[in-house]
């Protein structure tokens, strides 16, 4: 079970944090990730955390603004996302597997088990 919350309307140029809770893990050996979708637009990968080492992977498109991290004593993960652009505006979606992809996999949505129901995140311009 993954639960993600923070979403809200912001203003471009704002910073937002939304997080993921994930209660329910079990293994020290995770990886989590968020992806986020526009409307009318594809999946798109965003950042991804390795638990144990904290490797971590950006998208293209947010390299430099956010940041993930992870909590291993909440079982959460974060996005800080500084700078935001309208065209960040999504719905962000928190994703989770035992099994952690090698980092040029880190940003395949196929490599997760396990996704919330995301939260929303509106940027105007």
């Amino acid at each position: 079970q993954l639960v993600e919350s923070g979403g809200r309307y912001v203003q471009a140029g704002d910073s937002l944090r939304i997080s993921c809770e994930a209660p329910g893990r079990t293994s020290s050996n995770f990886a989590t990730a968020w992806f986020r979708q526009a409307s009318g637009k594809e999946r798109e990968f965003v950042a991804a955390i390795r638990w144990t080492g904290q490797t971590t992977a950006y998208g293209d498109s947010v390299k430099g603004r956010f940041i993930v991290s992870r909590d291993v004593r909440k079982n959460m993960m974060s996005l800080q996302m500084n700078s935001l652009k309208s065209e960040d505006a999504a719905v962000y979606y928190c994703a989770a597997t035992y099994r952690p992809p090698i980092l040029s996999a880190m940003r395949d949505p196929a490599q997760y088990d396990y996704w919330g129901a995301g939260t929303q995140v509106t940027v105007s311009s």
